[in-house]
């Protein structure tokens, strides 16, 4: 067995979002007084199988539909090419997305039973979105959306729950960004795969919008992203120091002029880089922003 060929078979260059996301909601929560280092660890290692679990079934379904084996492959996209290559066979990769999702479940279990019955409507619906998303969800309009609460908003919120037992409105409110990210994180990542995925019946934004539109919806998530975070602070329901996360905004620029000239590749392939730095270093600045107000 060949544990480096399994380790790239989880596409581990995504999963860094997964502390990322931890990190904001613990932040959040400890901003408001609350903070438990186990929970904080066994909601990471829950949220990490669910996110592997995720990779390695999107690559199994991609590879059974034959997007695989038609897509351009990037650093950011078109899958991790083992299936394609026959590095691992179909039914173990399956096997494997299966047994970290099941491995996942006690975890959501046992917080429920110590955190609250309110948690269980947010792991149902990110049980559902893991299982569903690619053989099925991808054929719906506008999927992004899907992806972007599934593993943005929803885990965000969770890991502030495990923490707190509640949501508040605050929490609501610094979670939307990170929704919006893991979209647009998705999203530009479509544009390479437009022509496979279309084939093979998904309606992602720049197939049903077309490039050009998609482009310039891009745009506006991400301006909205800034907007927000802005908005959150004038009115009271961010710190003023959550302010650290306009920091990204030069790499957003960069990520915003690679969309609109989604048809050079020498401006487009950086912008697919900028893009993954606006979605880690943006959720990254709120959760440090949380904690400067704290601590100053």
């Amino acid at each position: 067995m060949n544990l480096k060929i399994w380790f790239l078979e989880t596409r581990p260059q995504f999963l860094l979002l997964s502390p990322v996301l931890i990190f904001l909601g613990v932040a959040i929560a400890w901003y408001e007084g609350f903070f438990n280092l186990y929970y904080s660890l066994l909601a990471f290692i829950g949220l990490l199988l669910l996110h592997i679990s995720t990779n390695v079934l999107n690559d199994y379904y991609d590879y059974k539909s034959g997007i695989d084996r038609a897509t351009r492959r990037t650093p950011f996209s078109g899958g991790s090419g083992i299936l394609p290559a026959e590095l691992l066979k179909p039914n173990s990769v399956f096997r494997l997305g299966i047994v970290c999702f099941l491995l996942a479940v006690p975890i959501g279990i046992y917080f429920v039973l110590i955190t609250g019955w309110q948690l269980l409507p947010l792991l149902l619906l990110g049980a559902i979105f893991v299982l569903l998303y690619t053989p099925y969800l991808t054929r719906l309009a506008w999927p992004e959306l899907v992806a972007g609460s599934g593993l943005g908003t929803l885990p965000v919120l969770g890991a502030y729950f495990v923490q707190t037992g509640t949501y508040t409105l605050p929490a609501v409110i610094a979670a939307i960004p990170s929704g919006i990210l893991v979209h647009n994180l998705l999203f530009l990542n479509e544009f390479p795969d437009t022509e496979a995925d279309k084939k093979a019946g998904r309606k992602t934004l720049p197939i049903t919008l077309g490039k050009s539109k998609a482009s310039k919806l891009y745009v506006l998530t991400t301006v909205i992203v800034y907007l927000w975070i802005i908005g959150g602070v004038i009115t009271g329901f961010l710190p003023l120091a959550t302010f650290t996360a306009l920091l990204t905004i030069p790499f957003a620029i960069k990520a915003i002029k690679g969309a609109i000239n989604y048809n050079d590749n020498s401006k487009f392939m950086p912008a697919l880089g900028a893009n993954v730095l606006v979605v880690l270093l943006t959720q990254f600045l709120l959760g440090i922003g949380y904690i400067l107000a704290k601590v100053i």
